[in-house]
């Protein structure tokens, strides 16, 4: 049997009791003493930290780091940034989707440029040596791709309090934070170039911090070198105590991401085309949504693809759940129409008058004032059929059954987005 690996942050989730388990060949916390619900609305009303140094980094650098990307990326990273779509810059990043040339998932990632030809590619857990390997494939020239699985120190802090917190640690954080928005990032680690400006924290650690994150809310992923990730977990811990700030685990990061319609790879997109689902901005659709702006490996099975399978979000009318093993998707004539590929419970949101509110959201009403969400149940199916946003749908076991709605959103109010001098 394959020995589990063990992050950095190991011993912490130990001491603090989490409940562990196998996740991506690492030993992980579900969650802590504090429970689920618990996490998953410390993100929503202050602030959550996550231990994510299981993912995986892959660096590419060279004359064609630049084009070897555009051959395996599905996002153009000449049309990539902004509504505007203009091209990737350093200080920038994208997401998009690694795919194997028949169109199915090799991985989804985060590429961020550097400098001019340094690129840094954030994967999942256990997936830097198949990226790697698949980038290697396609090289050309003398561009060098190094895989640093379990050789980078990385962390998350969700919520929106994560600025005021991350503020109290850093040095210079007004420069850090200006003009950052969205999907962008300052600074560096370890021997890795510095992008727009240097960000050290207050103890001199140089840091990469970028403004992304996998709940849908408002908040930072940190890089540092591996050994100086647990100082840095405990400076967040120590100064974000006035706000409430929490570990959190697995658990809360599943309900976050799947509330906020993120999908998990190897579960929600995994090997089948990736195509017809809610995540088709990774990929780089031209105006006329009938041909790509560039070619990528696996873009003309994409174009030929006629048996389709739809990917829906959907949200349910109460908390319960039912688990997707042995699971299926029925319509109301009991049909057998899909599988579910996510189940689980977004506990800041419920329903009122028949909309989805969220805990989050500021209404200024007398609605919002009274609102105590009872939660409600969400995440992802795969149908053989074409449906509509709102179209009823069941979920079953074969025993119970859950009647779900189609939607194309589900936990309202997010805040990833907001500017971020609303959120210092």
């Amino acid at each position: 049997m394959k020995k589990e690996k063990k992050t950095v942050l190991h011993g912490f989730h130990l001491e603090k009791g989490a409940n562990m388990a196998s996740f991506g060949g690492y030993d992980m916390p579900l969650w802590y003493s504090t429970g689920v619900k618990a996490e998953h609305l410390a993100v929503i009303q202050g602030a959550g930290v996550f231990d994510t140094s299981h993912m995986a980094v892959v660096m590419v650098r060279g004359d064609g780091a630049r084009e070897l990307l555009q051959r395996c990326f599905t996002k153009d990273l000449e049309r990539s940034v902004g509504r505007g779509k203009t091209p990737l810059i350093i200080g920038r990043c994208v997401y998009g989707i690694f795919l194997h040339p028949d169109g199915t998932v090799i991985d989804d990632a985060i590429v961020y440029q550097l400098g001019v030809k340094e690129y840094m590619v954030v994967v999942n857990a256990g997936m830097g040596p198949m990226v790697a390997d698949h980038l290697l494939k396609a090289v050309e020239d003398d561009t060098r791709v190094e895989d640093l699985t379990d050789r980078v120190g990385k962390m998350d802090i969700q919520g929106i309090a994560s600025a005021r917190i991350l503020k109290k640690i850093m040095r210079d954080p007004e420069t850090l934070f200006e003009g950052m928005v969205y999907f962008s990032f300052k600074g560096g680690f370890g021997s890795f170039p510095t992008a727009v400006t240097e960000t050290e924290l207050l103890d001199g650690t140089r840091v990469l911090v970028s403004r992304t994150g996998y709940t849908g809310e408002f908040g930072f992923e940190l890089f540092v070198e591996r050994e100086q990730l647990e100082s840095l977990w405990n400076q967040l811990l120590v100064a974000g105590e006035e706000y409430g700030v929490i570990p959190c685990g697995l658990a809360a990061r599943d309900s976050l991401r799947a509330g906020a319609v993120l999908p998990l790879s190897h579960q929600d997109i995994g090997p089948w085309p990736f195509l017809a689902n809610p995540w088709q901005f990774a990929l780089c659709w031209n105006d006329d949504q009938n041909g790509f702006t560039k070619d990528f490996i696996g873009a003309d099975a994409l174009l030929e693809e006629t048996d389709l399978q739809y990917t829906y979000a959907f949200a349910g009318f109460d908390p319960r759940k039912i688990s997707s093993e042995a699971s299926y998707v029925t319509d109301s004539g009991k049909n057998k129409i899909g599988t579910i590929l996510t189940c689980t419970t977004d506990m800041a949101i419920g329903r009122q008058n028949g909309q989805i509110v969220s805990i989050a959201e500021n209404t200024g009403d007398e609605r919002g004032k009274s609102f105590t969400p009872k939660g409600l149940s969400c995440g992802f199916v795969l149908l053989e059929k074409k449906c509509e946003t709102g179209e009823e749908i069941y979920l079953t076991d074969g025993k119970r059954k859950l009647k779900v709605e189609i939607r194309s959103d589900v936990r309202p109010g997010r805040t990833a987005r907001l500017p971020i001098r609303t959120m210092v």
